[in-house]
């Protein structure tokens, strides 16, 4: 139990020096470990079916998309698909591509009631390199996380 804690302290404070209006930031590794290692934790992947698809999933992540595709609209049943889901008691993290969407998604789920929520840092891909390419920079893939292709 003193692993989770410790990660768990790190991403509170995380917070608090980025004045985030949620419990914590994690990196993808931590993210991983709490995954593994704290009863309930969920992992909720805000990106786009097409990225689920094309680019690659995380097994066990729960799939809820913050923007729909096509059309790249906000989906209006997020915070009701989270609720149907996701326990509200529950330890949830939010990943998208690098950490835009699932920290809004994060901000709503507190909105929506959910008590302790953290953002993955650097997303799934991680930021873009000089030449504009990802998953060189950070991120789920970059640290050699489990996922599969579509």
């Amino acid at each position: 139990m003193g692993k989770i804690s410790d990660i768990l302290t790190l991403a509170q404070e995380r917070a608090r020096q980025l004045g985030l209006p949620y419990g914590g930031a994690l990196t993808p590794r931590e993210a991983y470990e709490l995954l593994q290692s704290a009863p309930g934790a969920k992992l909720v992947d805000v990106r786009t079916h097409a990225e689920w698809d094309w680019v690659g999933r995380i097994p066990g992540a729960v799939e809820i998309e913050w923007m729909q595709y096509p059309g790249n609209q906000p989906n209006p049943h997020f915070a009701a698909q989270l609720v149907h889901q996701v326990d509200k008691e529950a330890l949830v993290m939010f990943i998208c591509r690098s950490g835009a969407r699932s920290h809004k998604a994060a901000e709503t789920a507190v909105q929506a009631g959910y008590t302790e929520v953290y953002n993955v840092l650097e997303g799934f891909e991680g930021d873009k390199d000089a030449n504009g390419q990802r998953n060189k920079v950070g991120g789920w893939r970059h640290a050699g996380l489990p996922w599969q292709q579509g």
